[in-house]
């Protein structure tokens, strides 16, 4: 049998002078092969959720996770209208009431190995830069977690890489607000 020859590829990390909507675009994402440009992200980074109301929040990137989840309070779920309402807050500790159609309940395990059934929503995360993509969210109570959203590897997939030492790699609050257009 002959022997394949193994592969190492090491990244390394280059600073670049533009958003990350524009980087997206420029590398020509989304990418959906392995190998293939990546945009550096940290393991903390700023996003907004527009669609929600969410100007500006601190979301733990999660590679362990495989769906992301939002901080929410006061759960109110229609079931005849297929939509749901909650309480959450942004990074600045204001409550915010979000209205969003149910995409569906399913059960999700935590970290601490408990499974529970959660409501599922979709939105529009815009992270600093001005990279947007939708994401499905499960809302869950997270108000005694430091980060009230994690972004797990669904939403990651195929468009970025986490430096576990690097936090904010993407931008500063301020760049939630520029907009990048295409």
């Amino acid at each position: 049998m002959k022997k394949r020859k193994t592969r190492t590829y090491k990244v390394v990390p280059e600073a670049v002078d533009c958003p990350s909507g524009t980087l997206a675009r420029d590398l020509g994402l989304p990418w959906h092969h392995a190998g293939t440009p990546r945009i550096l992200a940290g393991r903390c980074e700023w996003l907004a959720l527009p669609e929600l109301g969410i100007r500006c929040l601190k979301a733990k990137l999660d590679t362990g996770a495989k769906t992301s989840c939002l901080h929410a309070a006061e759960i109110d779920i229609d079931e005849a209208a297929g939509r749901v309402r909650f309480v959450t807050a942004d990074h600045f500790g204001l409550p915010v009431t979000c209205e969003a159609a149910m995409v569906k309940r399913s059960r999700v395990r935590s970290s601490t190995g408990r499974a529970r059934r959660r409501v599922f929503i979709e939105t529009e995360a815009c992270l600093a830069g001005g990279f947007r993509r939708r994401i499905l969210l499960s809302l869950a109570d997270r108000a005694v977690m430091k980060c009230p959203m994690l972004l797990g590897r669904e939403a990651l997939a195929g468009f970025f890489l986490v430096d576990p030492q690097g936090a904010h790699l993407l931008g500063g609050i301020r760049t939630l607000t520029e907009r990048d257009e295409p």
